[in-house]
C-alpha cells in the first residue's frame, strides 16, 4: 500500500491523537450552524491556533452529514510545487495522527480523464493546505468516507469546474476548498479586503478574485463556475483573521468560511 504520511503534524497542528483529537472537537465545539447542508464549503488552511476557529465554523456545517458523505473532494493550492492544471496523488492512503483515509482510487480515474489532471505525488508530499483539512473530515464525519485531493496550481476557473462536475454526485458527494484570504496587511487593512473578497464570492464574482485576494483563487473560482451552473446559494459563515485569533496585528492573515447550498 503506498501511503502519505504527515508532513505538518507537530507544526500545523497537533502531532499527537488525543491532543489533536481534543483541539479540532474544541473548535466545532464553539462553532454553530442551523442552515441547510452544504453540498460545498470553502475553509482556510493556517496552523489551527491561527485559522482553526474559522474552519471549525466551516466544518460544523457539515457534522450531521456523518454517515451520508461518502466521497470527499478536497481542493487547495500547490505552495511548494509548480502544477500546471490539477496534481492528484498516486498513493492509497493519506494518514494523518488520527489515522488512515483511503483515498477514492474511482474518482482519481475519472479526475485523470478530465483536461489538465496529471498523478503528481511531489505536488502532494509536503502541502499543508489539503493535509490540515483531513484532521477536521475525520472528526466531523467519521471513518465513512473516502477522499481525493486536487492541488491546483495554474488552472483557469473552466478546467477546476469540469473536473468538479465530472464527480459532482449527489448527497454522497462533498467538496471541500481550502483557501485563506490576504496576507501580511495590518488588522484594518485586512479587514476591509477579506470583507471585499467575501463579497465577490457571495456574489459569485469568478472575474474579481485573484491571486492576492485567496492563495486558493483558481480552487475557489473553480467552485464558484461550477456552482453557478447549478444555482447554488453561498453563505458567509465566519470572517477574522490572525490578529482576531491568536497572532499580533501589525501582519495579519485573512480567513473565511463559507457554505454553498442549494436555494
Amino acid at each position: 500500500m503506498r501511503v502519505r504520511r504527515p508532513a505538518v503534524a507537530g507544526s500545523f497542528y497537533p502531532e499527537h491523537a488525543d491532543a489533536l483529537r481534543s483541539a479540532v472537537d474544541g473548535y466545532l465545539h464553539d462553532a454553530h450552524y442551523d442552515g441547510s447542508p452544504p453540498k460545498a464549503i470553502v475553509v482556510p488552511h493556517a496552523g489551527y491556533m491561527y485559522s482553526g476557529p474559522v474552519a471549525g465554523s466551516g466544518y460544523a456545517a457539515i457534522e450531521r452529514l456523518a454517515g451520508v458523505i461518502q466521497r470527499v473532494l478536497l481542493l487547495g493550492p500547490s505552495h511548494r510545487v509548480p502544477v500546471p492544471g490539477l496534481a492528484v496523488p498516486g498513493v492509497d492512503t493519506f494518514v494523518t495522527p488520527l489515522g488512515p483515509v483511503e483515498i477514492d482510487a474511482e474518482a482519481r480515474e475519472i479526475a485523470l480523464a478530465c483536461p489538465g489532471v496529471a498523478v503528481d505525488d511531489v505536488a502532494h508530499a509536503a502541502e499543508h493546505s489539503l493535509e490540515v483539512q483531513v484532521p477536521f473530515l475525520q472528526r466531523a464525519l467519521g471513518t465513512s468516507f473516502r477522499v481525493l485531493p486536487l492541488a491546483v496550481g495554474d488552472a483557469p476557473p473552466n478546467t477546476v469546474a469540469t473536473v468538479l462536475d465530472a464527480l459532482w454526485g449527489g448527497a454522497e458527494t462533498l467538496i471541500v476548498v481550502s483557501s485563506d484570504l490576504s496576507h501580511y496587511e495590518n488588522d484594518v487593512s485586512a479587514a476591509r479586503h477579506d470583507r471585499r473578497t467575501a463579497d465577490w464570492i457571495l456574489a459569485g464574482d469568478v472575474a474579481a478574485i485573484g491571486p492576492y485576494d485567496a492563495c486558493g483563487a483558481s480552487a475557489v473560482r473553480g467552485l464558484l463556475t461550477a456552482a453557478s451552473r447549478r444555482d447554488l446559494r453561498v453563505a458567509l459563515l465566519d470572517l477574522r483573521h490572525s490578529g482576531d485569533t491568536a497572532g499580533p496585528r501589525d501582519r495579519v492573515v485573512g480567513y473565511g468560511a463559507f457554505a454553498l447550498t442549494s436555494r
